[in-house]
């Protein structure tokens, strides 16, 4: 079984608010959580080829409820032309956390930009967990890719001075 590793990601200017030591306590909760024994081997048992984000979903959905995720979480979008629904939302106050799995389309489609570009369109999106394969197959005979890697080069890119967006952190989760 192979560790959950984690990374941070924010932007500067928030790098020491109270907001954003609040997240990455979050973040590293849910990291701990995910790395015990009993949920790496629940991770291990659906992270294969044909498997779903839901498949992912479920072997953490519990305890993302315990830290106060709601899961597709309704009316966030309100007033927006494009139909979006998180994975799971927290409500921090002013603004929150979107939590986004992903799995098979993770950079085929390029679903880890669509999850940055939803928290950024997300009044109350502020930051963005997002949850991928470190070794991605989509068959038992293809070479695995390095979806874990890629993700983070791309979404780097947001959190330099001169890239911002209104998305203040990132926390990426490589499964």
């Amino acid at each position: 079984m192979t560790a959950v590793e984690l990374r941070l990601h924010v932007q500067e200017p928030h790098r020491a608010t109270t907001e954003w030591k609040q997240v990455k306590g979050i973040a590293r909760r849910l990291h701990r959580h995910l790395n015990q024994e009993k949920v790496l081997r629940r991770i291990a048992a659906v992270n294969k080829p044909r498997a779903s984000s839901a498949d992912i979903q479920a072997t953490f959905a519990d305890f993302a409820r315990t830290l106060g995720f709601e899961s597709e979480k309704k009316g966030l979008f309100a007033g927006s032309e494009f139909a979006l629904r998180p994975d799971y939302y927290l409500d921090l106050g002013e603004g929150g956390v979107l939590l986004e799995v992903e799995r098979g389309k993770t950079t085929i489609n390029n679903m880890d930009l669509l999850d940055f570009w939803k928290c950024h369109l997300c009044p109350g999106g502020r930051y963005l967990f997002l949850l991928v394969p470190r070794a991605l197959r989509q068959n038992e005979t293809m070479t695995p890719r390095n979806e874990f890697a890629t993700v983070d080069r791309r979404l780097a890119t947001f959190f330099q001075p001169g890239s911002y967006t209104n998305v203040r952190g990132l926390a990426l989760f490589g499964y």
